[in-house]
């Protein structure tokens, strides 16, 4: 595990067990304290994977794209997102899950595609029932004070390895998942077709598994890696100038400027203009612990043996 502190902002993050690194990035806890004369702190989360939020009633507010402000469920459940999503917190702390792409197609009962680019109330969607006791067992915990990093995180541990457990062995073989989404964070991968070939499936078969388990159509997809390659570069270093950032796919900084204002809905400029209390702390933390600064690139090999 690892923590690290940004502008009133502690996040710390822990990696899962061996036997559940196919489903799961990483588990991350959020602390927020802020400040009388700053009451209320915001950022701007880039595209990832699924991610599953334990939170105080009326903690946060969040919207993804070009939506309005909403308050959050203390259990949010999104899907993958291609958009950034805007959020406001106070003061409090929070737990959270993220998903690799297999463990949404194996947890969750509904295609990805059903909810990429939105959150829903897991206490009210039957897609996450077999979620709601953890989110009962944290909520309880944490309203009594907290019961500490290591025993909460024993807590999400222990209920996902009995879920993991009884799936059945056919869902833990999905192997077409494993490949492509090992395909996608490698940055020589350049074409559909590439990927196409990587993974040994015809075009049509790899459009119907990737939005059925990744959101979106495999041509989003690539594009977003490459993008988050970009940004994960400047997030651990936010002094560097763009252009030291870019990807090698990008063709120039026009073309990597439309992708920034696609996936994060602003310019790049005013982007690093922005306070990042919560990215940048998490940035880091993520990088010293997976080894990598954004979920997106997480390699669904690591942590194996």
């Amino acid at each position: 595990m690892h923590a690290e502190t940004g502008n009133a902002i502690t996040v710390r993050f822990a990696l899962p067990s061996v036997e559940l690194t196919p489903f799961v990035t990483t588990y991350y806890c959020t602390q927020a304290v802020a400040s009388p004369s700053e009451p209320v702190l915001e950022d701007y989360l880039h595209p990832e994977w699924p991610n599953l939020r334990f939170m105080p009633q009326g903690w946060a507010r969040s919207a993804i794209g070009e939506e309005p402000l909403r308050i959050s469920p203390a259990f949010s459940a999104t899907g993958p997102t291609s958009k950034a999503n805007r959020f406001r917190i106070t003061s409090g702390r929070s737990w959270g899950i993220g998903l690799m792409p297999l463990g949404w197609a194996a947890l969750i009962d509904a295609p990805a595609s059903d909810y990429a680019d939105r959150t829903a109330d897991g206490h009210k969607d039957a897609a996450f029932a077999a979620l709601r006791p953890l989110a009962s067992a944290l909520s309880e915990v944490m309203e009594s004070g907290g019961a500490g990093f290591a025993e909460e995180l024993e807590i999400i541990e222990s209920h996902m390895a009995a879920i993991a457990a009884n799936l059945p062995a056919s869902t833990r073989g999905i192997d077409a998942i494993t490949r492509i989404n090992a395909a996608l964070v490698d940055p020589e991968l350049a074409t559909v077709g590439d990927l196409a070939d990587r993974v040994g499936m015809n075009v049509r078969s790899l459009e119907r598994l990737s939005k059925r388990a990744f959101g979106f159509t495999p041509k989003l997809l690539m594009r977003r890696q490459r993008f988050l390659r970009s940004l994960a570069q400047f997030m651990l270093d936010p002094s560097l100038k763009w252009l030291s950032t870019l990807d090698y796919q990008y063709h120039d900084q026009a073309h990597f400027v439309r992708d920034f204002k696609r996936f994060m809905g602003m310019a790049p400029t005013a982007y690093a203009k922005l306070d990042k209390p919560f990215l940048v702390a998490a940035a880091r933390a993520r990088m010293a612990v997976a080894g990598e600064a954004v979920q997106g690139l997480h390699d669904p090999s690591a942590g194996k043996t």
